[in-house]
């Protein structure tokens, strides 16, 4: 089963009130019906004018408020537990395929019998070339050599086996769910280099995000790029969802139109696309902050999300994205795209430690390792660590 975001649940209807007593005016109006649901009016019964009136009945205790809870949400109707299990391990195999070249290299050093310095060399050799970075695979080096000091270990399979932990601790900070229906409309912006996949990735969020029977918005913002606000329209009618688009328009300008026709709509989610461009265009990157502004004078405390989406092939210069992006525009979270077929997929372990030191919490919300729909999943530490290690 596809789950990746939660949702609020809406807080249940107080019960109706007791029906008055004949000749009572009524105590006020029925509540109004929540969205999503049927509200069935009584039907007011029958008085007979010649019999006594019936005893007014004392109302009954109004029940504790309910408190709301965040809970994980289906986006696409649960198979049969056979069929999620195979979906599971369909995407486990996929991913495990797309880190070959990653982790080819990784799982090379051991294939010897002993642990010494020498094993550690190479490994540290690997992990570089696997655009683990140089903070990173130090890091981890230091914690895999504790790990096997502390369990005692004596072959190398149980050290490929402790640093598959250690990657995965490292890595566990970034795996949280997207959030949506905290807000109405939730905004997300969403902002990447050409090439990344952006308006792809936004396509594919939507087609899950419409599947849980959300109602999606889309803002053509991007307005640089040439045939970007049709690639964009030709998801949004496959999704049979919404857009609002400018030919030529202001970036900012269609993104503020879209934010406001959402609340008047009554969406669920906006997703803005913005154009792609580099971080050292520095004139760019200034419109990306003004969107961000004014996405903030149409819904005050919007965006909710702030996504990067990033190309898993770009190694150490995926690092520089996020760090330039996050300076620009605050990020809350990241979509790392293409990981099939790249031998730099270490680039997750260095953005990790890169937000352990700097204390960011950002989020990799989805990872990509093909063009198909189910080929973009939630992120999961421990199975990426497990699929990077073979």
């Amino acid at each position: 089963m596809f789950s990746f975001f939660r949702k609020k649940r809406p807080a249940e209807a107080p019960p109706a009130p007791s029906t008055p007593a004949p000749g009572t005016p009524e105590s006020g109006t029925p509540p109004a019906a929540s969205p999503g649901f049927v509200t069935l009016e009584p039907t007011p019964p029958q008085v007979d004018a010649t019999s006594p009136p019936e005893p007014v009945q004392p109302p009954a205790q109004a029940p504790a408020p309910t408190t709301v809870q965040t809970v994980e949400a289906a986006v696409v109707p649960g198979p049969a537990a056979a069929d999620e299990a195979a979906a599971k391990s369909g995407w486990f195999g996929r991913l495990k395929q797309g880190l070959r070249k990653t982790g080819g290299s990784i799982a090379q050093v051991f294939t010897g019998t002993r642990i010494d310095e020498a094993l550690y060399e190479e490994l540290e050799t690997a992990l570089l070339m696997a655009d683990a970075g140089v903070g990173a695979t130090e890091f981890l080096l230091r914690d895999l050599k504790r790990r096997v000091k502390e369990a005692k270990a004596t072959d190398t399979a149980a050290v490929k086996a402790l640093l598959a932990d250690a990657i995965a601790d490292l890595l566990q900070p970034l795996e949280r769910g997207l959030v949506v229906g905290e807000h109405t409309p939730t905004v997300i912006m969403v902002a990447g280099v050409n090439g990344a996949g952006k308006t792809t990735t936004i396509g594919k969020l939507t087609r899950h995000l419409a599947a849980a029977e959300q109602r999606v918005l889309l803002a053509a913002a991007d307005t640089f790029r040439a045939a970007a606000r049709e690639q964009l329209a030709v998801w949004a009618d496959r999704n049979r969802v919404d857009i609002v688009s400018q030919e030529g328009g202001d970036p900012a300008a269609v993104t503020f139109d879209a934010v406001n026709a959402g609340r008047a709509r009554g969406c669920d989610v906006v997703i803005a696309d913005t154009a792609g461009r580099l971080p050292t265009q520095l004139h760019l990157m200034e419109e990306l902050k003004k969107i961000r502004r004014v996405i903030a004078k149409a819904q005050p405390d919007a965006p909710h999300e702030v996504l990067l989406v990033v190309d898993g092939n770009t190694g150490q210069n995926a690092l520089a994205q996020v760090q330039a992006f996050d300076d620009a525009l605050q990020l809350t979270g990241l979509v790392v795209t293409k990981l099939d077929g790249t031998a730099k997929g270490g680039v997750l372990v260095a953005i990790a430690r890169w937000c352990s030191e700097k204390q960011r919490p950002l989020a990799v919300y989805f990872i990509g390792v093909g063009e198909a729909l189910e080929d973009l999943q939630p992120f999961k530490a421990r199975e990426f660590a497990r699929a990077l290690l073979g």
